[in-house]
């Protein structure tokens, strides 16, 4: 996995400076460290070598074994001779390439200036603690235990809620007439939350009492179902040391998005028409995926 690792790295870092219209080192930058090897001419600097090295596996060259650095450095070798080859062939000219180039830049001098903007802002418990509270106002309160059964057809399943109002039993209904896998089970689910299943089905469920069932099919992107309400429990919300790593890298967002939005509105943008014909060879947009079946998760969880 590491030397997969190492080589995709070496290729997306080789390409990205080889493909460069402009010389790779921004301006103001200049590596002027000995060069650990050169192709065709062109050195790969031993300061270059070190930084792929130190991203791949936060070492140095010298913690890793003779085999490992030669390795390494065979690989950022392929990288760029391919990407030298690809220059050659007007690999750098294809829009994809050079858009795909402009983007890489984009991320990564985005991901630079975040790290450099929040490296002296650090979350404080303060923050922290407000955006826990934040958190547990939009978390749910309760779980809820269901049973389904799941039809092709709105015919279908009002002929199966005629079954159950004659007084056939819900879990026998289900394990001869649902196409749903938990059939086998009677249309038993597992607990959940209602921000863990479809809006339709959620809304069906909160509007039920223990032992009803919805009398009216209820339709979502899976098809249409009769549902059982079974019980409910409390749902008992993450500590505040659950939750705290994502609460930082919460928080940390919000400051940068901040500063972002600071950015737009002291810079002059002028936004046109978006509704503009695709360009010319552009693809049509793909179909959309069919449905699904219905999920089955398991108990809730703490967000990670």
């Amino acid at each position: 996995m590491n030397h997969l690792r190492l080589l995709l790295l070496a290729a997306a870092l080789a390409a990205l400076a080889a493909c460069q219209p402009k010389p790779a080192q921004p301006a103001g930058f200049t590596d002027t460290s000995p060069a650990i090897a050169t192709v065709n001419g062109t050195p790969i600097t031993r300061d270059f070598y070190e930084f792929y090295i130190k991203g791949i596996t936060g070492k140095t060259s010298a913690d890793l074994t003779p085999q490992m650095r030669a390795t390494a450095l065979d690989n950022l070798i392929r990288a760029k001779l391919v990407s030298e080859q690809a220059i050659k062939e007007g690999m750098d000219s294809k829009s994809d390439t050079a858009y795909l180039l402009q983007l890489s830049r984009l991320q990564v001098l985005e991901q630079a200036m975040q790290d450099h903007y929040l490296k002296d802002r650090q979350a404080t418990e303060q923050e922290l603690r407000a955006e826990y509270e934040t958190q547990l106002g939009s978390m749910a309160k309760l779980e809820y235990h269901t049973r389904n059964i799941l039809l092709a057809t709105e015919p279908f399943a009002q002929k199966v809620v005629q079954r159950l109002e004659k007084g056939e039993k819900f879990e026998d209904v289900a394990k001869s007439a649902s196409m749903d896998p938990s059939k086998t089970s009677g249309g038993d689910l597992p607990w959940m939350s209602t921000d863990r299943m479809p809006p339709e089905f959620a809304a069906a469920v909160v509007g039920l009492k223990p032992g009803e069932y919805t009398h009216k099919p209820v339709k979502t992107q899976y098809g249409w179902h009769v549902i059982e309400l079974v019980e409910t429990r409390d749902l008992q919300p993450p500590s505040f040391e659950q939750l705290k790593p994502r609460l930082e890298q919460v928080v940390q967002a919000k400051k940068f998005r901040n500063y972002m939005d600071e950015l737009m509105r002291q810079a002059k943008i002028e936004k046109f028409d978006q509704a503009a014909a695709p360009a010319a060879g552009a693809a049509p947009a793909a179909p959309a995926s069919p449905a699904a079946p219905t999920p089955q998760p398991g108990p809730a969880e703490p967000a990670k």
